[in-house]
């Protein structure tokens, strides 16, 4: 048991590592080929943010503990709302948004989440649900670019090493991601838990590390909006890209507690997100609430085992 833990802790870590390493050389491509930064923002940034959960589920479908993509999808989904904007709002002392959130960014959050609990809650993923769910990312990336221009003012030289560290970044993520899946399967089965909990609660937590980072720091710099922004793409790219490119490698098991508990609750906490930002603001104590919500809900994921 401790070596598998070992080893899903370690490979982890170098998931996280290698996934910042492929977003910096990312961004700096872009930018040299005069891409501006907006759209590396909500392009790259994103994906990027989200590479952990892409990796982690394809490698589980080639592991055939398929199960685990729909559980990473929806408690990295959970986590990111209720654990990283709690963080952020604390941080921050207050999310003040300088923009109003609910003229088309939360309407297509909450039509995300769903899109995926129609799509799940028969206990199956199709391959024409994955089709729709790939169309809809490709409508709401052009709706965030829309509009945007090009800036090619101060635009950096591309370097070798910045295609190198691309190219080794996405190696290492593919590797570490297979060993994630190797260590997870194991603790599942030496402590006979299902590996769609372990996917809400550990993996999910793990891999959503990208966005608490990237959101407090964003808070301490007075950058509200990417803060709240980065949650809602992310949680955008995990339910259309996380949950659809891997049903075109195989067929995906649902479990029963992702349709009972997982999906119910992931609309709860959308409709939470939504709420708290009417007032296009988010206080430090409805920070303080949804980070005591979130360990509710891992509490109650965790009594089930």
């Amino acid at each position: 048991m401790l070596t598998y833990i070992l080893i899903f802790v370690a490979a982890l870590t170098v998931l996280l590592f290698a996934s910042d390493v492929f977003i910096g050389a990312a961004e700096k491509i872009g930018l040299s080929l005069g891409i501006s930064p907006f759209i590396i923002g909500v392009t790259i940034v994103a994906f990027g943010t989200s590479l952990p959960e892409l990796a982690t589920s394809i490698a589980a479908v080639y592991a055939n503990n398929s199960e685990i993509v729909a559980g990473n999808v929806i408690g990295s989904n959970i986590t990111n709302i209720l654990l990283v904007l709690g963080l952020t709002s604390l941080v921050g002392k207050r999310i003040n948004l300088d923009f109003n959130i609910w003229e088309i960014d939360m309407p297509l959050l909450l039509g995300s989440a769903l899109f995926l609990f129609i799509a799940l809650r028969d206990g199956s993923f199709t391959i024409l649900e994955a089709i729709i769910f790939l169309v809809a990312l490709v409508g709401f990336l052009i709706n965030s670019v829309r509009g945007s221009k090009t800036d090619s003012e101060h635009r950096p030289k591309m370097q070798t090493k910045d295609i190198l560290f691309l190219v080794a970044g996405g190696v290492v993520v593919y590797l570490s991601a297979e060993y994630t899946i190797v260590g997870i399967k194991g603790i599942a089965e030496l402590a006979n838990i299902d590996p769609d909990i372990i996917s809400m609660t550990f993996v999910a937590l793990g891999t959503s590390l990208p966005e608490v980072v990237v959101s407090i720091a964003a808070a301490k710099k007075g950058k509200h909006a990417i803060a709240v922004g980065n949650v809602l793409g992310s949680n955008i790219f995990n339910t259309y890209a996380v949950m659809a490119i891997p049903r075109f490698l195989s067929d995906l098991t649902i479990s029963d507690s992702i349709i009972s508990s997982g999906l119910p609750f992931l609309l709860v906490a959308t409709a939470m997100f939504g709420i708290v930002t009417v007032s296009q603001k988010i206080s430090r104590w409805e920070g303080v609430l949804m980070i005591l919500i979130y360990i509710a809900y891992m509490g109650e994921l965790f009594s089930s085992i």
